[in-house]
């Protein structure tokens, strides 16, 4: 059985989606201010490293925990359900096949958990 990873064309597949993903972002006014004084270059590396992994590639993230990188920035779950509607974007744009897209949506959104806290959004 072939990994979503290279059902989706590998690490440059997947860099392009990161790349995609990261204009859709900026280009929110909610989100944005999220990733404002952020390393873009280390910050879309760390994501297609976890990607990879994630998606059955040969690379593993090695970065924070979830719940460590995104503890006390004051993400509530209407920013996370966001991010998530974005990257099936940019999947999509990808063109990831609907079902891939919504198996790659599912392993992701059990990490709301770690990533959604209970603190005061941002203005």
């Amino acid at each position: 059985m072939t990994s979503i990873y290279d059902q989706i064309g590998g690490q440059e597949a997947i860099t392009a989606v990161v790349d995609d993903f990261y204009l859709r972002v900026l280009a929110d006014a909610d989100l944005a201010p999220f990733f404002a004084g952020a390393n873009m270059n280390r910050l879309k590396g760390r994501q297609v490293e976890f990607f990879c992994g994630a998606l059955g590639g040969p690379d593993h993230y090695a970065g924070l925990s979830m719940r460590e990188a995104h503890r006390g920035r004051g993400i509530g779950q209407a920013h996370f359900d966001r991010v998530a509607t974005l990257l099936s974007d940019s999947l999509r744009q990808a063109g990831v096949p609907g079902p891939t897209v919504d198996q790659i949506i599912a392993a992701v959104a059990p990490l709301a958990g770690d990533i959604v806290s209970s603190a005061v959004p941002r203005a």
